[in-house]
């Protein structure tokens, strides 16, 4: 790396004691392209040595593009074949496979260990690519390399900055006159400076006071750069490798992950509920692996016991600790003892539900494998079912931003495969079953109270079980199309409502006389339903429809009024202001005959009614 940058990545003591790289290092490197423009390469040297193989996990996880060193004096070594497998495991798709210490072996050698190295990566990602000796030693070889990168750098596919931000941390150090500093590979989107962001797991949000690239500072950092931010208000020890910074607010941290895992050819049968060690970019941990089925089975119910090597099976992940994890994120898994790599893998779903039946599970993470875009959003929001699935929601399950999801959900809503209510996305059938599950539910009630208009609104949420925008929404839409009516808080279905049987319609004649002809000194109530054929439930239900209606005015507990006496009482009031503008309770007595006890709820009735006013112990008769 110092030949090739003039950066020497080996910044421990002990590193350059020993002579090995420990940790994992960085350096860069400016070229120019083809196109004459300048390219800029980021490099992350990672330990070779077996027992640091976690740190080379650490650092591998962001590359775009791998130098697969050789020593041409020692050729393939068990290491060696680790970290390639952990690069094809990781989905690497570019590399140039490099024969080091040239210097040190003859020419016949050399094309020995060049031919074992070819035979080495068939079949793989590096098979077509170059395959260059150098020396660090004298030089040789490092311009063809050099070249040869700017080539490779070509064809490889660019990070998506336009996605939701996410920086997994590998450094944290703190810098004199600045304050705590984290370094690590943008994966995805753009940071700025004066951001606000959120460390994960922690949940803790913190601001961007300053952004550099290569050691020199920056207004922003794009995906696939190599970016070292200055927090602000957060202290070193809070901070550690294996933490992931992302916009605030967008993301939850998670324990549980479906993927899809592969074990590598020679790995032992992976068994139903083993531990394993869990590396995803920086981050590792300790999970237990619950094995759902085999991906190409036909019988997907079939619940795997265990998993050969060379094989593949859809699984769950069940973290010791929580980890920020979004689908398309590869990982590696290692036995728990002793530590050897055994396999990797993709996230399917990182927010999984509660276990669906096992068919429809596996489907499921069958079209996260295999489907994308607007196709793969109908699915996240078919599975939400009556619950739908929130734009936010949306962006915490997939990793895209809120643009990308507003546009495929645009897209679903004009085919009619999604509903959309303010911020949440329903399947069409599962709008459609909660259409069926409302009229169902409010024809029951029609024909439980046949006395009663119709069922409240809330009542009937809660019956049906829908969370309350859905249900608004729904509901909206079922008025429109005349399925259901509204009247104020009430719904029912159109066509149907009150309908009384012949000892009801003539309870509401008796009921309507009775209080018709008491005028203003009524009985109470209970003594008038006492006197009706009906049970106590229906004749109160007959008694709201007159109130519904306005035909008895109830104006406190037991005491009831018919309209027309009250309309008659107003008459008599506003008459009574020829004689004087006010009123007080003994003259209000006098001029209705009445007693205390109807008195003062009709002059209180009257103020509401705003036929008069009080002022101290008196009306004004308005």
């Amino acid at each position: 790396m110092r030949a090739l940058t003039g950066i020497d990545t080996d910044r421990l003591a002990e590193e350059k004691r020993r002579g090995i790289t420990i940790d994992i290092g960085f350096a860069n490197l400016e070229l120019e392209a083809m196109s004459g423009e300048k390219l800029r390469l980021g490099f992350v040297d990672v330990p070779g040595h077996e027992r640091f193989i976690r740190n080379m996990l650490a650092g591998v996880g962001g590359i775009d593009l791998v130098l697969l060193i050789i020593s041409a004096e020692e050729s393939i070594k068990p290491q060696t074949r680790e970290h390639f497998d952990i690069c094809r495991m990781l989905g690497i798709e570019r590399g140039i496979t490099v024969l080091t210490k040239s210097d040190l072996v003859d020419e016949e050698t050399l094309d020995v260990v060049r031919m074992e190295a070819r035979e080495f990566v068939r079949g793989s990602f590096l098979e077509s690519a170059p395959i260059l000796a150098v020396s660090a030693k004298t030089g040789a070889g490092l311009e063809e390399l050099r070249q040869a990168m700017v080539s490779v750098a070509g064809e490889t596919r660019a990070k998506d900055a336009g996605a939701a931000m996410r920086l997994p941390i590998d450094r944290v150090f703190t810098i004199r006159g600045f304050g705590t500093v984290v370094t690590g590979t943008l994966i995805a989107g753009t940071v700025r400076k004066e951001q606000e962001v959120q460390v994960h797991p922690l949940g803790l949000r913190t601001r961007v006071r300053n952004v550099q690239l290569h050691g020199a500072s920056a207004e922003s950092a794009v995906a696939g750069q190599r970016t070292a931010l200055n927090l602000a208000n957060v202290a070193v020890e809070d901070l550690a490798r294996g933490m992931v910074l992302t916009n605030a607010g967008e993301f939850l941290p998670t324990r549980r992950v479906d993927v899809k895992l592969d074990l590598l050819a020679g790995a032992a049968p992976l068994k139903d509920r083993v531990r394993v060690h869990f590396h995803s970019h920086t981050a590792e941990t300790v999970a237990s692996v619950v094995l759902y089925a085999n991906p190409s089975s036909e019988e997907p119910s079939t619940k795997l016991t265990h998993v050969e090597g060379g094989s593949s099976a859809y699984a769950q992940l069940r973290l010791a600790r929580p980890l920020l994890l979004l689908p398309g994120d590869r990982f590696i898994m290692r036995q728990f003892s002793p530590l050897v790599t055994i396999g990797g893998g993709v996230v399917l779903d990182a927010e999984p539900l509660m276990r669906k039946p096992a068919r429809e599970h596996v489907e499921f993470l069958r079209t996260m494998e295999r489907t994308s875009g607007a196709e793969l959003l109908e699915a996240r929001i078919a599975r939400r079912g009556s619950r739908g699935l929130t734009l936010a929601g949306s962006v915490m399950e997939t990793g895209w931003t809120r643009e990308n999801v507003a546009r495929y959900a645009k897209e679903l809503v004009a085919a009619k495969r999604v509903v959309q209510f303010e911020s949440n996305l329903l399947a069409a059938n599962a709008v459609a079953q909660i259409e069926a599950s409302l009229l169902a539910a409010a024809n029951r009630f029609h024909d439980e109270n046949h006395l009663v208009a119709g069922i409240s609104k809330e009542e009937l949420r809660e019956r049906t079980g829908v969370e309350t925008e859905v249900f608004l929404g729904v509901l909206g839409r079922m008025v429109t199309a005349k399925k259901l009516a509204v009247a104020g808080e009430i719904v029912q279905v159109p066509g149907r409502g009150v309908s009384m049987k012949s000892e009801e319609a003539d309870s509401k004649r008796v009921i309507e006389e009775a209080f018709i002809h008491a005028g203003l000194k009524v009985p109470a109530l209970k003594e008038v339903l006492a006197g009706l054929k009906l049970d106590r439930t229906r004749a109160q239900q007959v008694v709201t429809l007159l109130l519904r209606d306005k035909v008895l005015f109830k104006l406190a507990d037991d005491l009831v009024f018919h309209r027309s006496a009250l309309d008659e009482l107003r008459r008599q009031v506003g008459a009574a202001k020829m004689q004087s503008p006010k009123i007080d309770v003994a003259r209000f007595k006098e001029l209705t005959g009445l007693s205390r006890k109807y008195a003062i709820p009709l002059l209180e009735y009257l103020d509401r009614e705003r036929v008069t006013r009080r002022v101290g112990d008196e009306r004004v008769i308005l």
